[in-house]
């Protein structure tokens, strides 16, 4: 059995609660969860914590592959090494001296499934006892003493041809369950080293680190997985999307909807880059018609119920000559599932029912329905647009 275990403190002093908050609209340890789930040589993953923000966080989400481990307030100070909570878990769980351990940190947000899946397959070979992850740094290192590390100052190479030195980015680890007990080391033996690329070499630790990382994931990860130039048409859902849910009531019966006007906004911004922008519900009120005239959306089709929104919409690639891979959608509850789990780029509100949360690469926003949650993703899209 592979093990990938992720510890998390809820008492980050210089960011606090780090591991929850958004980074690129998304809570900092989702981006590993959500990485290892999609990894099937993972069988299961603990998050060891001692935080009930960060538990609910991740409870809420209801991942296959992922438990709630409740680590100790001994184990969780300050003080305390990662060595101390992994000891914990392994003596706790029983674990099985053959089994495999892998120590992840969700401070290395960036690390992806293919990583996980090279470095096991790497480790399943046998020619290690463990693993460690590194990127190659090209800088020349000097010691206090005035003498070079790693290269001779009277021959500077070019970097095209300077090898530089391996350096750990912390991004995971891994062992046997035998080999940790023995060594209480998340190392030990015969060591490997799993090459990772050069972005992935900063850890979250400073507010600045933050920054950096962020325009690193769009840049690299998100950009790779998901490049948004590829969409030629958005759409959106609307109760519980760019409205709130609420049904609210005249006195004489109306009924009334409550919209954001940033969303409408940045349906017109996202029209102005060339991309095609629609609505599609199964309600069917003049209400909702006369909303979408006056943002003037591209597309209107209302009452759309069982799987008929996955239809309309693919009615409407057909008349663009596009795929559903060239689709952005967004939507909160189950009768978009269908539609959300076609498309190439899928997102959801912060409020979204669970069922939708779970579904595999979608993008759980920050904001709630009716408080600009369209807008939000929006802004994420153009960014390479």
């Amino acid at each position: 059995m592979v093990i990938a275990f992720i510890p998390v403190r809820g008492g980050s002093k210089s960011i606090p609660l780090k591991n929850i908050k958004p980074f690129c609209g998304k809570p900092l340890v989702c981006w590993n969860i959500e990485a290892l789930e999609r990894c099937d040589a993972v069988d299961q993953i603990i998050v060891a914590t001692d935080s009930d923000a960060i538990a609910d966080v991740v409870a809420t989400r209801h991942y296959a592959k992922t438990n709630i481990y409740r680590r100790s307030a001994e184990n969780a100070s300050d003080t305390a090494s990662t060595e101390s909570v992994i000891l914990e878990y392994i003596s706790y769980a029983h674990l099985s001296e053959n089994d495999t351990f892998m120590l992840v940190q969700a401070t290395s947000p960036l690390t992806q499934t293919l990583h996980f899946s090279e470095a096991l397959n790497m480790y399943g070979e046998g020619q290690f006892d463990s693993i460690l992850t590194c990127v190659r740094n090209y800088r020349f290192f000097w010691n206090a003493d005035g003498t070079s590390m790693n290269y001779d100052y009277r021959n500077r190479p070019r970097r095209q041809n300077f090898e530089g030195m391996l350096m750990e980015n912390g991004a995971f680890y891994i062992n046997s369950v035998k080999n940790i007990l023995a060594s209480k080391n998340r190392l030990s033996g015969k060591i490997g080293i799993y090459e990772m690329p050069e972005y992935t070499a900063t850890e979250i630790d400073e507010p600045d680190d933050w920054f950096i990382l962020e325009k690193l994931m769009y840049k690299y990860v998100l950009r790779m997985q998901s490049d948004t130039s590829a969409i030629k048409l958005f759409m959106t859902d609307v109760d519980g999307t760019l409205t709130d849910a609420g049904m609210y009531y005249s006195e004489n019966g109306d009924e009334l909807k409550k919209f954001n006007t940033r969303d409408g906004m940045g349906l017109q911004l996202l029209q102005r880059k060339g991309v095609k922008v629609g609505i599609v519900t199964s309600e069917n009120t003049k209400m909702v018609e006369r909303r979408a005239a006056k943002l003037k959306v591209d597309f209107l089709s209302q009452g759309k119920r069982d799987g008929g929104k996955l239809a309309a919409v693919q009615e409407i690639c057909n008349q663009m000559g596009i795929t559903l891979q060239n689709v952005a959608y967004i939507g909160d509850d189950v009768n978009c599932k269908d539609l959300l789990m076609s498309v190439g780029f899928a997102a959801c509100p912060a409020a979204a029912m669970d069922e939708i949360k779970a579904i595999p690469h979608i993008q759980i926003l920050t904001k709630k329905g009716g408080e600009g949650c369209v807008r939000e993703w929006i802004e994420q899209i153009m960014k390479n647009l």
